[in-house]
């Protein structure tokens, strides 16, 4: 009797879960595979290309379809840029850009959102101050209902090379 009781309630336990929309994993089953989720990636990761080439050629029309109208930058000095100040940067040249080697692409979704992780290697100007070196980025993206990606937060983080201490955008301070 007792065994019967306790298939009944297996039974009706998952019965419940299945309403709930919920999707027991038995064993060693293999975790469902998310084919969205890794076109999500690949758009991110193009989309980070072309982030490249538009700050290498300094691409007006298409950093303009890149960044949400909302967009806020943080550059290597500090200063806070909107779209607008970004686009304008770019136009003015005082942010120049001559190199950038992306390596260590990690991408993170968490529903409409992708965080873009990365390593740089860039040779540049940033209002008026030397930018060579190696940098941490973080970049965020937004889907929007459309299904279209735009980024909406940027911000670097220059990593100091080793004996160094980055005290201020650009100045080197040996480490004591």
């Amino acid at each position: 009797m007792s065994y019967l009781l306790r298939s009944r309630s297996l039974v009706t336990f998952a019965a419940g879960v299945m309403a709930l929309g919920l999707s027991p994993r038995l064993g060693n089953a293999a975790p469902h595979r998310h084919p969205q989720k890794q076109e999500f990636k690949r758009q991110i990761a193009d989309l980070e290309q072309q982030w490249r080439i538009a700050t290498l050629t300094a691409d007006l029309p298409l950093m303009d379809r890149l960044l949400s109208e909302d967009y806020v930058g943080i550059s290597m000095t500090g200063q806070v840029n909107t779209k607008a100040m970004q686009l304008e940067r770019l136009r003015k040249s005082t942010l120049v850009i001559n190199k950038i080697y992306l390596s260590d692409l990690r991408i993170k979704l968490v529903g409409s959102v992708a965080i873009v992780t990365s390593r740089a290697e860039v040779e540049g100007v940033n209002d008026g101050v030397s930018m060579n070196g190696t940098f941490r980025y973080i970049r965020v993206y937004q889907r929007l209902p459309s299904g279209v990606w735009k980024i909406t937060n940027f911000e670097p983080t220059r990593v100091p090379v080793r004996g160094e201490h980055v005290a201020r955008a650009g100045a080197k301070v040996p480490l004591a």
